[in-house]
């Protein structure tokens, strides 16, 4: 059963190495056959969920306005083999899944999804520093003290 799972556990770990290009977001946008995939956080939606917490809602709501979002991409590097990678988007790819909680969305592509997918997205204040922080990952083995990087479980 293991031996099953290898090659796609190998197959997204180069699709996560690779740089995504940036053409590809306008081509899909152009695309009108193109279609996205809007998830809500609630566990009746099934499928993989990304949960949003109530400090990651109130933030993005203060921070985005009209058609921007959270992206949460998932990219090679960092101490610990992967690292999270968040910004202000626009453009929403043919294979992106978007979450949506009270008005605040965060989307992730497919890719990144499989590395992601059953964790939180919350913001988080401290004194030295504020940032949005993916907490509870189920398909994290284990981070980097600084929580932006991390290993998968095999």
């Amino acid at each position: 059963m293991a031996a099953a799972r290898a090659p796609s556990l190998a197959a997204a770990v180069v699709r996560a190495l690779v740089p995504r290009r940036r053409g590809r977001a306008l081509e899909a946008a152009a695309d009108p056959r193109a279609r996205l995939s809007v998830s809500s956080c609630s566990p009746e939606a099934g499928g993989a969920q990304i949960r949003l917490t109530d400090s990651c809602v109130q933030r993005l709501l203060e921070i985005t306005e009209g058609s921007e979002f959270l992206r949460l991409q998932v990219e090679g590097g960092g101490c610990s083999g992967f690292q999270y990678k968040f910004s202000l988007d626009t453009v929403i790819n043919a294979d992106d899944r978007v979450f949506e909680q009270g008005g605040a969305r965060v989307v992730v592509d497919s890719d990144s999804l499989a590395f992601v997918k059953g964790a939180q997205v919350d913001f988080s204040r401290e004194l030295i520093r504020s940032s949005f922080q993916v907490l509870n990952n189920p398909q994290a083995q284990q981070g980097c003290s600084c929580g932006s990087s991390f290993s998968i479980k095999l």
